[in-house]
């Protein structure tokens, strides 16, 4: 079914750096579906011909058809999207669908925290002079640029889905000026292709939640790393305050979703997969648990922006 706010007649919208205009609906309502994990989306560019125009306009939030099937459905996030067998293949399909406008949506909807959350966690692991870095789930690069501007030796990204790679490397040679040029590779953090020892630091932010075996993936990190070697996991949190934690509960269980997914246009589920996915995995306390049991340690915890993000950092013996 189509979701729309009456009858508009206006003309373009300008919302974060995107244009919403008006689009114009089939009559056909299979057309759309009424899916809740389905995202919104937002028509973006030029109005069509008047020629083509086949019912009257209504404002360009709608509920698209997915061809195929979403990542996430409503069905999935009732449960623990972390119980499911292949959730490799959706997280990997999830962030396929939105990597275009992975970057706007963490800035937009951290309030711009999110680059000042992974500054911090280049300070947790220094020194990084000299260092030799690996950043797994890079996704677009962010802390992985952060690494190569802090004066690490080599800095190399992970990532298992191709589309987020692919906007990290553009990013690193669209006139950046970076200290050292990252290498970007996909694989998975469950199983890296490098020998024991092979590196200084390794960071992962906001993606040891979506591995499949968080134990299997720190033990992986454990290895590459080189005696006296540094691990920092950025991780969402809950702020302990109480009025704060029903605020940021509302925030990204209802907000968030609806406005990230109209700006990405996304049909993936994969809005409404993430504050799911954050209330349905470890604690803090339970990770930094996992992380002594990888065999690491000296393992301490920063908390930031009120507890809505957690540092924890360990060190190879």
């Amino acid at each position: 079914m189509a979701v729309s706010v009456c009858m508009v007649r206006f003309p373009s919208w300008c919302v974060a750096g995107f244009v919403l205009r008006t689009v114009f609906i089939g009559r056909n309502p299979r057309d759309f579906t009424d899916d809740r994990a389905n995202g919104f989306m937002c028509d973006i560019g030029r109005p069509e011909p008047h020629s083509r125009r086949r019912s009257a306009p209504r404002l360009a939030v709608m509920r698209q058809h997915e061809t195929g099937h979403p990542a996430w459905t409503a069905n999935d996030l009732e449960r623990n999207p972390h119980a499911v067998s292949d959730k490799a293949l959706r997280v990997q399909r999830m962030f396929t669908s939105i990597a275009h406008a992975y970057d706007l949506n963490n800035r937009l909807h951290s309030f711009w925290r999110d680059q000042a959350w992974r500054r911090a966690a280049v300070r947790m692991t220094e020194p990084v002079d000299g260092a030799r870095v690996l950043d797994c789930a890079c996704g677009t690069g962010d802390l992985t640029e952060a690494f190569a501007n802090a004066g690490a030796k080599c800095v190399t990204g992970l990532d298992y889905t191709a589309a987020m790679l692919d906007l990290a490397k553009a990013k690193s040679v669209d006139g950046r000026r970076l200290a050292v040029q990252p290498t970007y590779v996909q694989g998975d953090a469950q199983s890296l292709p490098w020998a024991d020892g092979s590196f200084d630091i390794v960071s992962i932010a906001f993606g040891i939640r979506n591995v499949d075996d968080t134990l299997k993936a720190l033990r992986e990190f454990h290895r590459v790393l080189a005696p006296g070697g540094r691990l920092v996991v950025l991780e969402f949190g809950e702020p302990s305050f109480a009025p704060l934690r029903w605020f940021n509960r509302l925030y990204t269980h209802h907000l968030m979703p609806f406005t990230a997914s109209l700006i990405a246009r996304d049909r993936s589920g994969a809005y409404r997969y993430l504050p799911r996915s954050v209330e349905t995995y470890l604690s803090p306390e339970r990770l930094r648990s996992q992380v002594d049991e990888a065999g690491f340690v000296e393992i301490r915890q920063q908390r930031m922006t009120f507890g809505v993000c957690v540092g924890t950092v360990g060190i190879k013996r």
